[in-house]
Order: structure tokens, then sequence, then C-alpha cells
């Protein structure tokens, strides 16, 4: 059999099985052929690069657990790489699926090693701002062979998934004056593309030069992840032409990344009201074929400055509900300053739980288990129990320990008046 490919998109389409597809499995309920099938088509990516030696696989897809992604890393104002290793670690501990790197400061290249050569899960970046941060210029003075210069090196550090901006191009930016926002373009990535392409006249060097990217891309196996440069950042910017504009763009680019054995997941918005969460993720899954589903979010109101991790987990369960497959962690920081570790753990928590709600309502096979699991120690007034079905444990026994019922069968909100205790010992 031949043994040779590029890409996991690449040796599906061969039908060879590879250690990673084989971690993939592992962990989720659906056959070997479905999983190759889906990989083949792009409707499944698994973000590997073939330098990130000791990752443990996940696929991001069509008929897989919906999974989390945490950001971190620093800025010029906070800048303590030790730190953002904690917090890397803490993702781990609180089993989120992925660590994205998102520095704009100091050895971006020193910690961004470090954090491959640690961390199991799949690693993501965003060589826009990194070239920035390496090159120190002007943004108008970045050059073609720096923009690309970075993504070489994000490749050869092992990095699985980079956030490319390709689709905001000049076509958009003028779809971006006539139609006027409230927020403008709140994409980092995104507002340095336009501020680059303002200033030099020229279409966006993503775009223009998108085969470059796709060989780099099939060289070290990373996966694509086509960034929403003008996702909406408000309200009432949601769903708005810039934002479908590029969403086109996007699905024109996706085809080509599979012509070429590269896997593709899509970004998307960003701020929407509940009822265009569903519209939305059909919209994206229409115009990109199926691609996985990347989500910030989304944010289903602009009012919760301190409580964005409560409104982001409504608009994730949402999302994913209707097919979104990537789930970005929003923390309670957001819009306010740099997360720090407990609010990168409440983030975790509230998009692991909108997460998990979106597989019990799209149906993913064994989804329910532990919820059952739960429901019975309930019924069973184990409280043992309970904390190992538990999402957060040590949260769980903290709360119980912290008020102690006269009768330690029962909890102090009912006490003698549990409705569990009082029908379980009349069946």
């Amino acid at each position: 059999m031949n043994t040779s490919y590029t890409t996991q998109m690449d040796a599906a389409r061969k039908g060879i099985l590879t250690p990673q597809m084989a971690q993939v499995l592992e962990h989720e309920n659906i056959s070997q052929a479905q999983l190759m099938e889906k990989l083949a088509k792009g409707h499944i990516a698994i973000p590997a690069n073939k330098n990130h030696i000791n990752l443990k696989a996940a696929g991001v897809g069509q008929g897989l657990k919906t999974k989390i992604n945490v950001n971190l890393g620093v800025s010029k104002d906070v800048c303590s790489f030790d730190a953002e290793m904690n917090k890397a670690h803490m993702a781990i501990e609180f089993k989120a699926d992925a660590v994205m790197d998102l520095s704009v400061s100091g050895d971006t290249e020193g910690f961004r090693k470090r954090l491959v050569s640690e961390i199991p899960v799949m690693i993501g970046t965003v060589p826009i701002y990194d070239t920035l941060t390496r090159t120190g210029k002007p943004t108008e003075d970045i050059t073609i062979e720096d923009w690309f210069e970075t993504v070489e090196i994000h490749g050869r550090n092992g990095v699985d998934f980079i956030t490319i901006h390709a689709g905001l191009t000049r076509k958009c930016a003028v779809s971006l004056r006539t139609n006027p926002r409230l927020c403008g373009i709140v994409s980092r990535g995104g507002a340095i593309l336009f501020e680059w392409m303002e200033k030099t006249g020229k279409e966006n060097p993503f775009y223009e030069h998108f085969d470059r990217l796709l060989a780099a891309c099939e060289k070290y196996d990373m996966c694509i992840s086509l960034g929403d440069g003008l996702r909406p950042g408000c309200i009432k910017d949601s769903t708005d032409a810039p934002q479908i504009e590029e969403l086109i763009t996007l699905g024109e680019l996706t085809k080509r990344a599979w012509a070429k054995n590269v896997q593709v997941m899509i970004e998307g918005p960003g701020h929407v009201p509940l009822h265009e969460v569903e519209m939305n993720m059909k919209l994206q899954k229409k115009l990109c074929h199926n691609a996985p589903f990347y989500v910030l979010g989304p944010l289903v109101t602009d009012i919760a400055p301190g409580y964005d991790h409560i409104t982001s987990a409504i608009g994730g369960a949402l999302a994913a509900m209707h097919g979104a497959d990537f789930l970005c962690y929003v923390t309670p920081a957001e819009h306010l300053r740099l997360p720090s570790a407990e609010d990168v753990k409440e983030g975790i928590m509230a998009s692991r739980i909108a997460a998990h709600a979106g597989d019990l309502a799209k149906g993913i096979k064994g989804a329910q288990d532990l919820d059952n699991k739960m429901s019975k120690a309930r019924g069973e007034l184990d409280w043992e129990g309970q904390f190992e079905c538990a999402i957060d444990p040590e949260k769980a026994r903290a709360y119980r320990k912290s008020s102690q019922p006269s009768e330690k069968d029962v909890c102090t909100m009912c006490g003698d008046f549990c409705a569990v205790k009082r029908v379980n010992a009349l069946l």
C-alpha cells in the first residue's frame, strides 16, 4: 500500500489511515470509513503540523463533538510569557481542545516553540500579527516576503492551524465604505491588512498570492483557518453586506485549498442576535461547502462587559446546535483587558457547557451518556457520583462543603422538603 502523503486530507483521499486519524477515532463515535470520507471531502479537518511531535490530534467538523479553543498571548502592556504558559497548562487541565497564541510583543517565536513543545493539543496562531512584531516595521513597509516568511516560520515551529484573513479583498473594502458600520472592523488581523491595502494601494497579499500560501501549508500540513476580517463587532452590524461579501470569497478560496489537499476551517462571527444565529450557521455551511465552522461566540448582546462569557455561551450553544463545529472561548475580560488565569477558567467552562449543549441538540452519539449518569446519581442522592459527572467537580464540591445540611443525604436548599428523598421513600 502507498503510505506517502502530504496532508491529512491527501492521506484520506488515498485511503491511508494516519496515526492522527487513529487518535481521533479513539475519542469520537464515528467509523473509520465515515471519518476518512469526510476528511477527503473537507467536511472534517485534523489540524496536525508534521513538526508538532507530541500532538494528540483532534478532529473538527461534521459528525464530531464540538471542540473549544482557548486564546492567550502577551501584549505590550502585559508581557509575561510564564503567565501565558500557565494559562496554556490550565487549558489542558480543564479539557480545552486547542490553544491559540495571539502574542503581539516580545520573543514570540521563543514562546511559540515552548508552547508547541509542552502543549499536546492543536496550536493556532495569526501570522499577520506576528509579522508586525517580528519585523518591527510600520504596516505600509511590510513586504510580500515579510508576510510569507512569517507563515514559513510558524510552519517550521509546528503550528497546527493559522488564521489568515485572505477574504478581505479590495472589493470587500469598497463594500465596507458603501455599507457603513457602527463598529467598522474589529478584527485585529483584518484591520492590519485593511491598513496595508489602503496605504500601499495593493491587493490583500494572501488573496493575491493564495497559491503560495497553500504551498507553505501543504508542506507542513498546516490547516488554514480562513479568518473573518469583516466579522460584525456589534449586533447592529450583524449579517451585513461586507460580512457576506467576505464569506462568499472564503467559499471560493476553500475550493482552491481543497484542490491542493490543504485543510480548511472557516471563521465566523462575532456579534449576532439570537434570531440570526441559525441563519448565519446555515449560510456559512452553504457558501463554504460544509467546511468546518469556527465561531467566536457568537455574542448575542453588546451590553454585558464583565459577563461576555455568558453572552458567548448562549450564542455558542445555539451556534453549535445549528452546525458550528469549533467554539472560540470568550472570557469575562472580553472587551476590557487581557484575561487573568481565573478569567480563562471561567471562559473555558462556559464554552465547554455551550459545546456540550450543542452536541446534545445535534444528537452526537454518546453525548447524553454523562447527563444520564448525572441524573441517576441525583435521583439516588449520590453526591460523590454527581461530583464525578460534573464539568467542574472541584467547584461543585466546594459549593456543597460551604453549606452543610443537618441530614447528609440532602442539601440546604430543601432539607427535609427534598422531593427526591420523599418520593424515593415511597417507590
